[in-house]
């Protein structure tokens, strides 16, 4: 089944707001947005790092544009005219981070983390997550996929101040889901290995254009990234992405993967995964087919986790968790029972914990290692899919 089949809106007020958390770690956190080439070929995403702090930084929009309100209400509610609705609910919404700021160098280099968003979402959705891991000393890439599964997204033509968009596209019909979504997840893990590219290239002294025309050289990150700590990280269509892209690229050390959606992976392809996978699962979305694909990854590698965070569902690894309870119950139904600041908590420190193991980094994240099996409130081990809390 489509993970993105949401309910439609019903009438009221909408006049709520969202506020997302700032990071927990010792970072101020910087971000800013880098597009590379003029065809769809190339690549989008917003950077996550940490930055230097500088008074009267400004902050950037959640939702970039207007013709993201545009794909979101297309997507959710499958009525393109719900956008004006969304754009003054969330329009004016901001990410408490720093926008276009100084990158903060670092001798020894920070490691990196790719990050691929779900169907119907966009390189801002998960800026949660992405700010908490800058906050504590990564690079986050959060890619924009121009398969079709994001609920919009652009190109610059060459031709000067030309954009052309690229709409979420449905399955066609009369065509197989297995097959449209897998051929989208092998693009969209190819879209990961070519961003991992992207900062290889840096790192030799290639220098890269970003189009975007932003005042922030991409150079700054040449001496300050440690490209032998490279992970991989999505969530839904996103971690599904994740787990192909270590098939596809060695140099991916290892891939969290949060609420995985595992359908469209072929079959064929489960025995070349064998670098270690972190499955942190949401109570109210895997199904036992699903579940019983990560396992079969879990037996292949010892150090594979499969962690079930109680109390929450589809929806509380993305943004969208910070909505006010009533607009999140517009639009995506019964919220999760489990405070949306202790869910990202959880989902984090566990990440941090898996990372600080596969990429033998040098921090104290190893004191959140009891969430790797399942210990600890509101989480459990495997996937429980009849233990509800909600």
């Amino acid at each position: 089944a489509d993970p993105v089949s949401l309910p439609r809106l019903g009438g009221g007020s909408m006049g709520a707001m969202l506020a997302l958390p700032p990071g927990q770690g010792p970072h101020q956190v910087g971000c800013t947005d880098v597009m590379v080439g003029h065809t769809p070929q190339g690549l989008f995403l917003r950077l996550f790092y940490p930055c230097l702090p500088r008074a009267g930084a400004t902050e950037p929009l959640w939702i970039p544009r207007s013709e993201y309100c545009g794909g979101l209400a297309d997507v959710t509610f499958g009525r393109r005219w719900c956008s004006a609705l969304l754009s003054m609910a969330i329009g004016s919404c901001k990410v408490p981070v720093s926008w276009n700021e100084p990158f903060k160098p670092r001798s020894n280099g920070y490691p990196l983390v790719i990050f691929s968003h779900g169907l119907g979402a966009f390189r801002t959705l998960y800026s949660s997550v992405c700010t908490e891991l800058a906050s504590w000393g990564f690079v986050v890439a959060a890619l924009e996929h121009r398969d079709h599964s994001a609920a919009t997204t652009y190109f610059c033509t060459a031709e000067a101040g030309t954009e052309e968009w690229i709409p979420f596209q449905r399955v066609p019909q009369g065509q197989k889901e297995f097959y449209f979504r897998n051929k989208q997840v092998h693009q969209r893990a190819q879209e990961c290995v070519q961003a991992l590219r992207l900062f290889q290239g840096i790192a030799r002294g290639k220098s890269v254009p970003n189009i975007l025309h932003q005042d922030w050289d991409l150079s700054v990150l040449k001496d300050s990234l440690d490209l032998t700590k490279v992970a991989v990280m999505g969530h839904s269509f996103g971690g599904v992405t994740a787990v192909l892209a270590l098939v596809k690229e060695p140099s991916f050390r290892c891939a969290v993967a949060l609420d995985a959606w595992m359908f469209p992976l072929e079959n064929v392809l489960y025995p070349e995964v064998t670098k270690p996978v972190l499955f942190i699962n949401t109570e109210k979305f895997q199904t036992l087919e699903s579940v019983a694909k990560m396992k079969r990854l879990s037996s292949r590698n010892s150090q594979t986790r499969i962690v079930t965070v109680l109390g929450t569902v589809h929806e509380d690894q993305t943004d969208f968790a910070f909505l006010p309870g009533k607009l999140f119950s517009r639009v995506f139904g019964k919220r999760g029972t489990l405070e949306p600041h202790k869910a990202l908590a959880i989902t984090s420190r566990a990440a941090l914990a898996f990372l600080q193991r596969h990429l033998k980094l040098e921090e104290q994240f190893g004191q959140w290692d009891e969430l790797l099996e399942g210990a600890g409130d509101s989480v459990v081990p495997d996937a429980p899919l009849c233990r509800s809390h909600l």
